[in-house]
């Protein structure tokens, strides 16, 4: 045993130090980033936000929706090949080319995703994701997923330590997913005593990750615009939203009325919630590790999601970043301990 003793930081504990700037409005910041893909070789433009692979979150109905921001989704791994068909066959090639198709690292998985895959050319992206990314099994699978799609961007995780970041990105993955714990309706640092404050991982991780020529997506703990901020400020090249994008019409989620007025349920991917739908209950040898909750109906997500850029740009304005690429370079970050006065309640 032993214990670290340097401090770990997560987006409460910090805030942006301003600094001067040219900027004269936040319109003349551009948050599109340009990337070409380590293994995959592939090139992509556009906004690195991403709609979190949650079922009570993204859809496919959300997929289209997004993409006319350019921000892409995780499509959930719970559509039938025959529902990915349809929506191949309906969506337009941005779309397509903003969904990541969501997989497991079962057998059964693999086949479905070559299948969805075959689908279109247009898809691009493939994203293992598992709760435990410190599994030998995600490296194997990460390396059989390459040997199969050789000119696909593949995404692989969540890991939260520069060690992990490495290896999987030399097994074959373009980016690796970041988070473990920090998500608004996972119980898993509560269940296992297991996580890592959110910025720090960040910070860590996109160190060995940039090292390698890799990319990471920062999964998790964002519970406002501004914590978006942070996250790219950490080193995030994208950063996945769940819970802020849950709630809307294009979410996915059951709608549930309540003395009269519109929730929708939301649920982490392991909850009871979730494996009573997907897996017939809880297995008798885990627990549960997520929280279901019921969030005030929200109407569409082309508010939010402008909202949430909206700030982003506001964020690079205050730091003198003309473009989301500068924004890390220009970040200095102060701790603090408070965020917001509460007096009226909070934002």
């Amino acid at each position: 045993m032993r214990i670290e003793q340097e401090l770990k930081l997560g987006f409460k504990d910090v805030l942006f130090r301003p600094k001067r700037s040219t900027l004269k409005s936040r319109s003349q910041v551009n948050l599109t980033r340009d990337f070409t893909f380590k293994h995959s070789g592939r090139q992509w433009s556009g906004v690195p936000v991403i709609a979190a692979n949650m079922d009570s979150v993204a859809s496919f109905e959300m997929a289209a929706a997004l993409a006319e921001h350019d921000v892409m989704t995780a499509v959930h791994k719970h559509y039938t090949v025959e529902q990915w068909a349809e929506f191949a066959n309906t969506a337009d090639k941005k779309t397509l080319n903003n969904v990541f198709v969501s997989t497991g690292t079962s057998d059964a998985e693999f086949e479905k995703t070559k299948q969805i895959m075959a689908l279109s050319d247009e898809f691009i992206f493939i994203c293992i994701d598992i709760a435990n990314g410190y599994s030998e099994h995600l490296v194997e699978y990460v390396q059989r997923v390459r040997a199969e799609f050789p000119d696909k961007v593949i995404s692989a995780g969540n890991v939260v330590t520069g060690d992990m970041v490495e290896e999987l990105i030399l097994a074959g993955a373009d980016i690796v997913k970041v988070g473990i714990g920090p998500g608004s309706v996972c119980t898993t640092r509560v269940k296992t005593g297991v996580g890592y404050p959110q910025l720090s991982a960040i910070i860590e991780c996109a160190d060995a990750a940039h090292g390698l020529g890799g990319r990471i997506i920062g999964d998790g703990g964002c519970a406002c615009a501004g914590d978006v901020s942070k996250a790219f400020g950490g080193g995030a090249d994208f950063v996945m939203l769940g819970g802020m994008l849950a709630g809307h019409s294009e979410s996915g989620g059951e709608v549930v009325e309540e003395n009269g007025k519109q929730f929708m349920k939301f649920y982490g991917m392991s909850s009871e919630s979730a494996m009573a739908k997907h897996s017939g209950g809880v297995a008798k040898y885990r627990a549960a590790e997520g929280k279901t909750v019921l969030l005030p109906y929200r109407g569409s997500v082309h508010n939010t999601i402008s909202d949430i850029l909206g700030g982003v740009r506001s964020t690079c304005t205050y730091v003198g970043a003309a473009q989301l690429k500068e924004l890390t370079k220009r970040t200095t970050f102060i701790r603090v301990q408070e965020q917001e006065n509460n007096v009226f309640g909070k934002e």
